[in-house]
């Protein structure tokens, strides 16, 4: 615990949806919901205007309809978000080196650590400079907190939403933390919350009172002795700017469950695939292949294999899923499959053993250059993987790196309940996510349209004639575009063919003036 409120913590306000109102002047004011838009869809982010009828993250999509008819569901624009969010955390390391992202509208950043502020005023005047800095640059809102501790900094900034900054002084922890519900701490989810509400402990001042060995024999030694510390207000964990990268996976849930075993062995093969391209796009490889199989009955299994050493190679990591899929059963069917790699390394089998033949070369008295040069196919098998690649394969579709999420072959929703193309990046010793809320659709110029002209609701889009615009809606052979650009009025709609020839893919639009985000695509 810091003597000065010098962590702070930033949440960007129900981003993706700020993102789309920010883009979009007519959906201003008005309820917006991103996310999977198929039947098995879930909700990515609400606008504040969609929470008040009870839409929240993680719902159905289903659901969320008949909370709220009147509401814009779009599609995720990930790439889009991305470059704003490349905006805001810039301005961050503008305060400071120590900056930690969570996601892609979420961190912590150390202000001490860059010069800004060794006290409450310094910090505060920090906080509202970030805001306003981050309102001219993107157009969008953030919500600060500013604590002495990452903890305390992150109830800060929830207590501050939307659009606020809160300070907590040191030494007004416990008082602010007491009348807070258990669930205001990190680690206590519904489980947890109900397993402490049977115990008759709802608050945190309750939770500090139960004393840490009644906490221990309730919750076991190392939950109970951190939830107690935190009741306290009692939080040593440093910001930390590079977090280790745990784990690379690749998921699709489906409209409708697969039954055919060809086409499932097809879905894994394609997840291998796109999960390797993310792999090799963090710069690491793995040793343990991990496949994820939901079943029809919602029921989820896990199957791994470790291999000899760590690889990225397509071929293996294929192997090893289509060998673990022979061991589970999808008679019932399967409406979600996801194709992982675990035990990452920075180097692949490969490069060692590359580097074993170059020093053997040295010793002998060889050319290291030659050796390298005929790589390790001139001495046995290949040592990538456990057993060997295999030759050729069904070809899927290479998975898009460098973002959050790329879009499935299904076109579904968005996972915990069941996502496409959600890529989950899970890194950092305290187990938070290193990349953001992460999944669902990539956002390439013509995101959302599929083949044979399908129009995603709210992708971008530009007619020959009245120029830049977003898709309202599409069906029976008909196509809805409202022309409207960010910072102009809400624009006109029309209606044109799914085949107009002047009506084509398009990047989003910068948010304000001619930033990044005007080459997002």
């Amino acid at each position: 615990m810091r003597s000065a409120p010098t962590i702070l913590h930033l949440d960007m306000d129900a981003f993706y949806a700020s993102v789309e109102q920010a883009s979009k002047p007519s959906l201003r004011g008005k309820a917006v919901i991103v996310g999977g838009l198929g039947p098995r869809g879930v909700v990515a982010t609400a606008s504040y205007e969609a929470r008040r009828f009870g839409v929240h993250s993680a719902m159905p999509m289903a659901q969320a309809r008949r909370l709220c008819p009147n509401g814009a569901y779009l599609i995720p624009r990930f790439r889009l978000y991305q470059a704003v969010s490349e905006i805001v955390m810039g301005l961050l390391r503008e305060l400071s080196p120590l900056v930690e992202p969570l996601s892609l509208d979420e961190a912590f950043v150390d202000l001490e650590a860059g010069g800004v502020a060794f006290d409450s005023a310094a910090a505060r005047a920090a906080g509202e400079r970030l805001r306003a800095d981050i309102r001219a640059a993107t157009g969008l809102s953030g919500s600060v907190g500013l604590a002495g501790s990452k903890m305390l900094a992150k109830v800060a900034s929830e207590e501050a939403k939307p659009a606020g900054l809160l300070l907590i002084e040191p030494g007004t922890e416990r008082e602010l933390l007491a009348p807070m519900s258990v669930r205001t701490l990190p680690g206590v989810g519904p489980v947890t919350g109900q397993h402490l509400r049977r115990a008759g402990i709802t608050t945190v001042g309750e939770l500090a009172e139960a004393g840490e060995d009644e906490l221990v024999r309730m919750l076991g030694r190392s939950h109970g002795v951190g939830l107690h510390r935190m009741a306290l207000g009692l939080d040593d964990r440093p910001v930390v700017a590079e977090r280790d990268t745990k784990s690379v996976s690749v998921e699709d849930t489906f409209d409708v469950d697969l039954h055919d075993r060809v086409r499932i062995r097809y879905e894994v093969q394609r997840l291998a695939d796109r999960c390797v391209g993310r792999l090799r796009d963090s710069g690491h490889s793995g040793r343990t292949i991990v496949l994820k199989v939901r079943r029809y009955d919602f029921s989820t299994l896990t199957r791994s294999e470790t291999l000899r050493g760590p690889t990225d190679d397509i071929a293996v990591v294929r192997e090893a899923a289509a060998r673990l899929l022979e061991s589970v059963d999808t008679t019932g069917g399967v409406r979600l499959l996801g194709v992982g790699v675990s035990g990452l390394a920075d180097y692949t089998q490969e490069d060692l053993f590359a580097f074993a033949l170059a020093a053997e070369g040295e010793e002998a008295g060889s050319d290291p250059a030659g050796l390298d040069a005929a790589g390790p196919d001139t001495a046995g098998p290949d040592p990538a993987g456990a057993d060997g690649a295999v030759e050729g394969g069904l070809d899927g579709p290479a998975g898009v790196v460098g973002a959050p999420g790329a879009l499935g072959a299904s076109g579904a929703g968005l996972d915990p309940v069941g996502g496409v193309g959600g890529a989950q990046v899970s890194a950092g010793a305290d187990g938070s996510a290193a990349a953001a809320e992460v999944q669902g659709a990539d956002g390439a110029p013509g995101e959302g349209v599929g083949v044979g002209r399908r129009w995603g609701a709210g992708s971008d889009v530009r007619h020959a004639v009245y120029g830049a615009g977003w898709v309202q809606g599409s069906g029976v052979g008909r196509v809805t575009v409202r022309f409207e650009r960010p910072g102009s009025g809400p624009g006109r709609v029309r209606t044109f063919r799914v085949d107009d020839p002047e009506l084509t893919p398009s990047d989003p639009l910068p948010l304000v003036g001619d930033g990044p985000a005007a080459a997002a695509g």
